[in-house]
């Protein structure tokens, strides 16, 4: 797969994980036995699924005699059922939850009781906004990075000029909430974008039918608009969709991030002209051996704490500069897709 680098040199040094700073990387010890839990956001997700499968590999790689199980609530109870399942993996002394959080800091008292029962909690793709109840996050990329990437692509389709909306997930998503508001400061405080107005942010909770309803309703709401900017995998191809049927890709344009497999077709026929990802197999890969390495004492989630992810190479834990307090592990990077490369990426 080619990649477009998005970062210079300087932040790809960072992202990539690596510190000349930090002594030698610790080697995980494989063997170990503790029970893991992923839990996304909901079940149903390719993404998600992805994710699974790249915890299920380092699982294996890792030679790990416990559990693994990879559940979650359906997308009508996403926060109440994070919430209870969170509260019984520390009850029943699960060694680690992996969470993609769709409750903002409403999770928090759940999570803090389970670390109390000596359960790790290291949120990926989506971390608790406040930090607390968390070991450690693991960010797929800077998510300040994220709106400036979103902000160039609706600049580079837009021609630097028109409406743009957005169509995101959840209101307490924390990743989707953190790449608007980047996106947001981008936009406001770079005369390159003076030309381009966001009138509008609504949400499709991440399901299929509802974030194509409110893509169609964005339309009749703003009869100028020309871009539906959709940072989630879900409301991206709901939106090209909702376009292509209604004969409307001349007119309005959708970006965001989305799974090549998915949005190769809609970028093919020009509705999606670009749009953005990072690999979600490599997240749950990731995630998995820090949370390992977490459950078994092998790491004990300081700063500057650098350790050997498998196939991934070396991380560094470092302090989350957008949540004080809060510690975070880099992965980067992703990928811009056009009609230059999400073919051979989709396949």
């Amino acid at each position: 797969m080619k990649m477009k680098s998005l970062l210079g040199a300087a932040a790809a040094l960072m992202l990539c994980g690596t510190s000349l700073a930090y002594a030698e990387a610790i080697k995980l010890e494989a063997g170990k036995t503790t029970n893991m839990v992923l839990l996304p956001k909901f079940l149903g997700i390719l993404v998600f699924d992805q994710a699974n499968e790249g915890a299920e590999e380092a699982h294996k790689e890792l030679d790990n005699k416990g559990k693994l199980l990879f559940q979650g609530p359906t997308p009508e109870n996403s926060v109440a059922g994070q919430i209870e399942m969170v509260t019984t993996a520390g009850t029943q002394g699960e060694g680690a939850v992996m969470l993609s959080n769709n409750a903002g800091d409403q999770i928090v008292p759940a999570a803090k009781a389970a670390q109390a029962k000596g359960t790790k909690i290291v949120t990926w793709d989506s971390p608790i906004p406040s930090g607390e109840g968390e070991d450690v996050s693991v960010a797929q990329v800077d998510f300040g990075s994220i709106g400036g990437v979103l902000a160039d692509m609706a600049h580079s389709i837009l021609g630097g000029k028109g409406e743009m909306a957005v169509l995101s997930a959840s209101p307490d998503a924390a990743n989707q909430n953190a790449w608007i508001a980047s996106m947001r400061e981008t936009l406001a405080k770079d005369p390159k974008y003076a030309d381009i107005k966001l009138v509008d942010v609504v949400y499709g909770d991440d399901q299929s039918e509802v974030s194509y309803n409110r893509a169609l309703a964005l339309v009749d709401k703003h009869p100028d608009l020309k871009l539906i900017m959709s940072p989630t995998t879900v409301g991206i191809q709901a939106a090209a969709k909702a376009m292509q049927d209604e004969g409307l890709c001349d007119k309005i344009k959708v970006s965001g991030l989305g799974l090549p497999s998915e949005m190769v077709s809609y970028t093919k026929n020009g509705c999606a002209p670009e749009f953005a990802l990072w690999d979600f197999r490599d997240l749950g890969y990731l995630t998995y051996y820090t949370a390992y390495g977490l459950a078994t004492g092998q790491l004990k989630g300081e700063i500057g704490e650098t350790f050997t992810a498998g196939r991934m190479g070396d991380y560094t834990i470092e302090a989350d500069a957008g949540r004080p307090g809060a510690k975070r592990i880099l992965m980067g990077p992703f990928t811009v897709y056009n009609k230059d490369n999400v073919e051979a990426a989709a396949k």
